[in-house]
């Protein structure tokens, strides 16, 4: 959860990077030059920025999920965990925290789910 809402604070600061940059546009168009570098940048700061803001969603909302021990929330957060590997510096301390938390037995019996037997 706490990288979610670092990678969304991240992805609302890009976001206003990617207006700043459309509002250079503009100023580009009135000047002569340039206007296609302000775009190129104001698009890719946009989708950038909303791609954080997704992928912090998606950890915070699995977080909550994990933290109220539903079953399949585990091997979601085994998964997001092992791609944040690949975001350094912090992306990877915290994705290994998590994996070792996540794959120790006594996290694992927290969600287990007893077997349903079946029914005559």
């Amino acid at each position: 959860m706490v990288w979610g809402g670092l990678t969304v604070l991240i992805g609302g600061s890009t976001f206003a990077l990617g207006i700043a940059a459309a509002s250079l546009i503009t100023a580009a168009a009135d000047a002569g030059r340039g206007q296609f570098a302000a775009s190129v940048t104001a698009a890719l700061f946009t989708v950038f920025a909303i791609i954080a803001m997704l992928w912090g969603a998606v950890h915070i909302a699995l977080g909550v999920l994990v933290r109220r021990h539903h079953p399949w929330s585990r091997s979601g957060a085994i998964m997001l965990a092992s791609v944040d590997l690949l975001l350094l510096p912090y992306g990877t301390a915290l994705g290994v925290y998590a994996l070792w938390i996540l794959l120790r037995e006594e996290t694992k019996r927290l969600f287990d789910v007893a077997p349903v037997s079946p029914t005559p």
